[in-house]
């Protein structure tokens, strides 16, 4: 009975030493999946009376998606409903890795959307800022740098939309420009590369704030860590990703697409192409 005994007790071990396995090993493959994502953010506000439906593309960083960035243009191309319009929020052109893979993706997704676009720091940085957005222009992309401009979609419904250079762009009174100019009557958007600086943008009656930057953080813990570190924030970072809401209105800061050009590589932070539905209330 003895050896009986000992012999359950050992096949007992084996069985959650192997439990344990299983559920250890995979860890690293998740840790470190860096697939493509859509993630989708749903607003309900009563200045629209018909949906409305943007698309979010930001930190790309000259990252590669596939060959003629295949990858991303079909995570947007591939929508259904398909999206009223692309907002490029910063940060799509990197100041280290070659150019090449931001402007097919931009080339491909200008070619069936409106596209907008404002700038982020590492455009600033590249020293390459104006020709960049001279390109973006050239490519049929509204180039947003203190301005708003209104977006009306196929059923009808208008939005407006504000952008404003990244701070490192030297630029002054931008923010306060656009701010000044919002129909309260219209729902608006302003497209700006930094969400820490919402208290900010809150000064002013935009509904919504779209931002990136923040690259998720880096590394997550989903349910526990929403990011360990980004860049002007440091660690743990209120605003890395997700959407945030206040009663007069809602931040959403994408994780961004940034892959190879970061030094130290994302865990549990998926890139992500983001989707806004914007519904009546």
């Amino acid at each position: 009975m003895n050896g009986t005994a000992v012999k359950r007790t050992g096949g007992k071990k084996r069985w959650i030493l192997l439990a344990a396995l299983a559920v250890v090993l995979p860890l690293p493959i998740l840790a470190l999946d860096s697939r493509l994502t859509v993630r989708t953010y749903t607003l309900k506000t009563d200045e629209v009376t018909a949906p409305v439906r943007l698309a979010v593309v930001t930190d790309l960083h000259s990252c590669a998606y596939g060959e003629n960035q295949e990858e991303l243009a079909s995570a947007v191309l591939n929508l259904d409903p398909q999206p009223d319009g692309v907002l490029l929020v910063g940060d799509i052109v990197d100041d280290q890795l070659p150019e090449e893979n931001a402007w097919t993706a931009v080339s491909r997704l200008a070619e069936f959307y409106c596209c907008f676009y404002v700038t982020g720091n590492h455009e600033w940085w590249s020293g390459e800022a104006e020709r960049i957005c001279r390109e973006m222009k050239r490519l049929g992309v509204s180039v947003l740098r203190g301005q708003r401009v209104s977006l009306s979609t196929s059923q009808g419904q208008t939005v407006d939309l504000c952008g404003i250079d990244d701070p490192d762009s030297g630029a002054e009174g931008q923010l306060e420009q656009v701010g000044n100019s919002v129909n309260e009557n219209t729902f608006t958007i302003l497209m700006a590369h930094r969400p820490e600086m919402i208290d900010m943008y809150r000064q002013y009656p935009f509904d919504l704030v779209v931002s990136g930057h923040a690259h998720g953080g880096q590394w997550r813990i989903p349910g526990l860590l929403n990011g360990l570190y980004a860049p002007n924030q440091g660690l743990f970072p209120r605003y890395a990703g997700g959407q945030y809401d206040w009663e007069e209105t809602t931040l959403v800061v994408s994780r961004g697409l940034a892959r190879e050009s970061t030094r130290i590589p994302r865990l549990f932070n998926r890139p992500e192409v983001v989707i806004l539905d914007i519904l009546p209330s």
